[in-house]
């Protein structure tokens, strides 16, 4: 039960219960008071009656009687004890207020009628539950408004809380200033919470693209120092380490240039199989190039898998065989994406499936012609990652391999600037597999829908 139903039914219950509770005391007091009216007056009746018999020892005309048999069982046990007294009961005649005493050995006694009596504290019992119902119908509707209010304002914080977590760190929930208003309170914490952290992955941002940039020009010089050292062990490693920071300054140039969402996509139709064999021909590793498989599963389909697409070597070369299909020409199928960017993706996730997993390398385009999956026979993903995804310079368990952490992170900020999804997993038999699944081309306009162009004029001279 949502919380607008929550606070309904408490206001609903809340309003019947004193309802109720005004309905009980009206009632008693009501009935308390006619009870003693008529036992006042049963009681005078009866004394009346008294000082009648005792001067002419008759009762006629004083309306009292000598040995009713009506008389309640517990008031004659009483008179015929010697006391006198009063006692309220029903009997056939209806409600009554009986008063008697002792008289001579017999028992004179006085009934009051209640039947009118009873009959308006039931009217009136009947009137107080009208009453109450109207109550409720009144003021649930305005409890109603009052919790729809209150529930829309907590879900509008909560869905502002939603897009921050999802990296909108402009949202804002923008309260009204309300005095003594702990929702605004909230909205107003969550607010300030959003700007603080906000500032504070600006601020990491611009280190790290500064950072990146003041080590470029050093890093320049660094490797041309490099290659001018003579040839031997020592210089190879100190290239090798070269060539490995100078990787890492521009991944940290290209993440800022993404968190600040500097990049954009140069988005056309090109045909996949060439990007696809030109990214892992830029890798300089092995990876299997598959296509008309059963979507993600790197598993051939048993109608199209012709092994046509068969393994490279380490050097990205191709067998002359494999290049004679229609699916690697450049007039094969097309996807709508940016072919650079695509390059990118792919690349990396090669990479990271050479860096942490084990060979085979497979890299797997659906039947659909726009999903790709690159995957390995390692140990797959870790848990963090699959929960959390892509962290940067985390790069999972030890048995993962080593590494800064950066390509899965770049790949998942190009495949967001060309509206493609990255979505990681592990495969049931073992092995990473990630799974990008590019947009789809957007139609064109037909011609007969382009406005039509106005016929020209006569040009005067």
């Amino acid at each position: 039960m949502t919380l607008r139903w929550r606070i309904v039914a408490l206001v609903a219950a809340a309003t019947c219960a004193a309802a109720a509770a005004v309905g009980v005391l009206v009632h008693h007091a009501s009935r308390d008071r006619e009870l003693s009216q008529a036992r006042d007056g049963a009681r005078t009746t009866l004394e009346r009656a008294a000082l009648g018999y005792a001067r002419t020892g008759g009762v006629q005309g004083s309306g009292a009687v000598l040995d009713a048999p009506g008389l309640p069982g517990g008031l004659r046990r009483l008179v015929a004890k010697g006391h006198q007294g009063t006692e309220f009961a029903t009997g056939p005649d209806g409600p009554a207020m009986w008063a008697a005493r002792p008289a001579d050995g017999q028992v004179l006694s006085v009934r009051v009628d209640m039947s009118t009596a009873m009959r308006n504290i039931s009217a009136l019992d009947t009137n107080i539950i009208l009453a109450g119902l109207m109550t409720t119908a009144v003021v649930l509707p305005l409890g109603v408004l009052t919790a729809e209010r209150m529930s829309r304002r907590l879900r509008l914080a909560a869905a502002t809380a939603r897009r921050i977590a999802a990296g909108d760190l402009d949202a804002r929930i923008s309260p009204a200033a309300r005095p003594h208003d702990e929702i605004a309170e909230i909205s107003g914490a969550v607010d300030s919470m959003a700007a603080a952290l906000q500032e504070r992955l600006l601020d990491e941002q611009r280190f790290t693209a500064d950072v990146a940039h003041e080590l470029r020009t050093p890093l320049m010089g660094l490797v041309t120092a490099a290659e001018l050292l003579p040839p031997g062990e020592a210089a190879g490693y100190v290239r090798d380490r070269v060539r490995v920071l100078s990787t890492l300054v521009e991944e940290l140039l290209e993440i800022s240039r993404l968190d600040a969402g500097a990049e954009e996509a140069d988005l056309s139709p090109c045909p996949l199989g060439p990007v696809l064999d030109e990214a892992i021909a830029g890798t300089g590793l092995s990876a299997r190039l598959r296509t008309g498989t059963a979507e993600g599963t790197g598993q051939p389909d048993s109608a199209e898998d012709t092994g046509q697409r068969d393994a490279t070597d380490r050097t990205g070369q191709r067998d002359s065989a494999d290049d004679t299909g229609p699916w690697h020409s450049a007039d094969g199928p097309k996807v709508w994406t940016d072919p650079r960017r695509l390059t990118r993706i792919v690349a990396n996730l090669v990479v990271n499936a050479h860096r942490h997993g084990r060979e085979p390398v497979e890299v797997t385009v659906a039947a659909d012609g726009r999903t790709v999956t690159v995957r390995d026979h390692g140990t797959g993903y870790p848990d963090d990652l699959l929960e959390k995804g892509p962290q940067r310079f985390r790069t999972g368990v030890r048995e993962r391999g080593r590494g800064h952490g950066l390509g899965l992170t770049i790949a998942v900020g190009q495949a967001q600037v060309i509206g493609a999804t990255l979505e990681f997993g592990n495969a049931p038999d073992g092995g990473a597999v990630a799974t990008l699944r590019l947009p789809e081309e957007p139609e064109r306009p037909e011609l007969s829908d382009l406005p039509e162009l106005p016929e020209p004029g006569p040009i005067h001279g």
